[in-house]
């Protein structure tokens, strides 16, 4: 059983959103050993930076390779996205914390302009809202 509680530390103290929550969970495991991992929290991709990438690298690519949008979403994932291990599996661009989307954005637009010859504006650049 893995429960997540969410927080922040001030003046070196721990303040839980959900205190309750964390109290109940503390007496259900009374006397069992734990294991407690503590880390910084990652935030997800932004709204912000789904519109882009939907509205702007999505369809640029689209309609330069002749996909759809949802081909060519699928073919970028599996491209940069594909996670080796016994059975491959392909990241969903929604557990992508905002750095690693970032990071996904820089490597699909650097590949456009190697491999497909297009430039992909940045977002202050477009207007995609």
């Amino acid at each position: 059983m893995k429960k997540i509680f969410y927080g922040t530390i001030a003046k070196n103290e721990l303040d839980l959103i959900e205190p309750d929550k964390y109290n109940l969970l503390i007496q259900s495991l009374n006397g069992c050993e734990i294991e407690l991992t503590i880390d910084k929290r990652k935030k997800d991709r932004s709204n912000q930076q789904n519109r882009y990438y939907h509205a702007v690298v999505v369809k640029m690519i689209a309609e330069d390779l002749g996909y759809t949008k949802d081909e060519a979403h699928i073919a970028l994932k599996m491209l940069f996205l594909l996670k080796d291990g016994k059975v491959p599996t392909v990241r969903s661009t929604t557990d992508l914390t905002t750095v690693e989307f970032e990071e996904y954005l820089r490597k699909i637009k650097r590949w456009a302009s190697m491999f497909l010859n297009i430039y992909i504006p940045d977002p202050n650049e477009v207007d995609y809202l």
